[in-house]
């Protein structure tokens, strides 16, 4: 069988819809629905509450 540029670009069409479809399934996992509900949450996170909870967790170990 000879490999013609037509073969190469049917073949990565093919591999590029494979990930495709497996980066849906991930993503649209319930598994991974926790995680990623609190990911979309981080840019609304307070960073001088969560500096914060550092330093207050620091003390309660030292």
């Amino acid at each position: 069988m000879e490999f013609d540029v037509n073969t190469w670009r049917s073949a990565i069409t093919v591999l590029s819809l494979l990930l495709f479809l497996g980066l849906m399934a991930w993503t649209l996992n319930r598994r991974r629905q926790g995680a990623f509900d609190e990911a979309a949450q981080l840019p609304f996170a307070d960073p001088a509450a969560d500096a914060a909870d550092t330093s207050a967790q620091r003390s309660t170990l030292s």
